[in-house]
């Protein structure tokens, strides 16, 4: 079994309910339903922040430098 922390929290009736709401419907556990819930925002803010990050870059002069070098001439850098 994996481990896990009990905790305990607060929600607006609305949104709780649609946690019943679907917890029933998908036939899971509200727990389960939230630590889904809580995964797919979780990879949708490393995405957001990956994004950001090459929206940085291309302004970024040492970045475009090495963009032109070539990704092969990078990754041997990486490598060293």
């Amino acid at each position: 079994m994996k481990n896990v922390i009990t905790y305990s929290s607060t929600l607006p009736p609305d949104l709780f309910g649609k946690v019943n709401e679907y917890a029933e419907k998908l036939k899971i556990p509200k727990n389960k339903l939230i630590e889904s819930a809580l995964n797919l925002y979780f990879e949708r803010l490393r995405k957001a922040e990956y994004v950001l990050s090459f929206r940085k870059a291309k302004n970024d002069p040492e970045i475009s430098v090495m963009a032109e070098e070539g990704l092969e001439d990078f990754i041997k850098m990486l490598e060293e």
